[in-house]
C-alpha cells in the first residue's frame, strides 16, 4: 500500500535527517527526485522541512542540532507518546526528549534502547506520517543493530507491543510484526564491528534497481558501506552513507 493517510500504533510512520540541509536537499533530490518544502517560516520551525515526492511527503530534514555524524531517525506511531515515554523509562531505556507538543503537527518523544539506540514516538495530529511508503524513493524498512538481541526483543515488546520471529541462517534475522504485519528488522552486531560504532536504527528507502542505486549515489559524493548483496530468499540491499555522512540502506524486494 504505497500510499498512506494513517498508521495504527506501533508502525514506523515517519523519518527524518538532522544535517547539512542544503547538502541534503542537493543530494537526496539527486537520487530519488525528491522536493523541498518549508515545514513553515523558519523563526517557527527551526528550518525544519519536507521532501515530497509526486507531490506526497516522504520523509522530513532539518539542520543537525547533535554533535557527531548526521542521522536519519525513525518514529514510531503511538496513541500517547507521554504513556510511551514512561515505558520506555520502566523498560530499561533512557527518555532524551520528554514528550513535547510540535505545533498542532502532533506530539514527540525521543529515546534510547537500553543499548543506546535512538528512535522516537509520534503521536499525530494534523501531521499523520509519510503518505508514500514501499515504493522507489520512498521508505520502506526500519532495521536495529544491536549488541544484545533478546534484551531488544522485550523492550520493543514492552514499549510497542512488537512481537518478534527469528529467522535462523547463515545470518540470524529477527522480524517485529504488528498483528502480524512485519514492520522492522534487527540484526546481532558481530563480534568484529568495532567499539566505537554505537548500536543504532538503519533507514531503508527503496530502490527499482540497487546497483544502479549506488552507482548514482557514489556519483554523487556518497559512500559504499556494505553489498549490494542479495538477501537469501529474495531481495537485494546496499548500505552507504551519504556526503554528509548520514548511514541509510538501499532495498529492492525480489522479482
Amino acid at each position: 500500500m504505497p500510499e498512506r493517510s494513517d498508521y495504527a500504533p506501533g508502525i514506523p510512520s515517519w523519518v527524518d535527517i538532522g544535517t547539512d540541509v542544503e547538502g541534503a536537499k542537493a543530494f537526496y533530490g539527486s537520487l530519488f527526485g525528491w522536493s523541498p518544502q518549508e515545514a513553515g517560516p523558519p523563526e517557527q520551525t527551526g528550518g525544519y522541512g519536507f521532501f515530497t515526492k509526486n507531490g506526497k511527503l516522504i520523509a522530513g530534514y532539518g539542520p543537525q542540532q547533535n554533535p557527531g555524524p548526521p542521522f536519519w531517525s525513525t518514529y514510531v506511531s503511538v496513541a500517547d507518546a507521554d504513556e510511551t515515554a514512561k515505558k520506555v523509562e520502566a523498560t530499561g531505556g533512557t527518555v532524551v526528549m520528554a514528550a513535547m507538543d510540535v505545533m498542532t503537527a502532533g506530539r514527540m518523544a525521543i529515546f534510547s534502547d537500553p543499548g543506546g539506540a535512538f528512535i522516537s514516538a509520534w503521536q499525530a495530529g494534523e501531521h499523520k506520517g509519510a503518505q508514500l511508503v514501499n515504493e522507489p524513493g520512498a521508505f520502506c524498512w526500519s532495521e536495529l543493530d544491536t549488541r544484545d538481541a533478546e534484551s531488544s526483543k522485550a523492550f520493543y515488546r514492552a514499549v510497542f507491543g512488537w512481537e518478534a520471529e527469528t529467522h535462523e541462517g547463515p545470518m540470524s534475522y529477527t522480524e517485529f510484526n504488528v498483528g502480524g504485519q512485519s514492520i522492522a528488522g534487527m540484526m546481532a552486531m558481530p563480534p568484529e564491528m568495532p567499539a566505537e560504532v554505537p548500536p543504532h536504527w538503519l533507514v531503508y528507502f527503496m530502490a527499482d534497481d540497487v546497483d544502479a542505486a549506488v552507482a548514482k549515489a557514489q556519483e554523487l559524493g556518497a559512500t559504499l558501506r556494505v553489498g549490494p548483496m542479495d538477501i537469501p530468499g529474495g531481495g537485494r540491499f546496499a548500505v552507504l552513507t551519504d556526503p554528509q555522512g548520514a548511514a541509510f540502506g538501499l532495498f529492492r524486494t525480489r522479482g
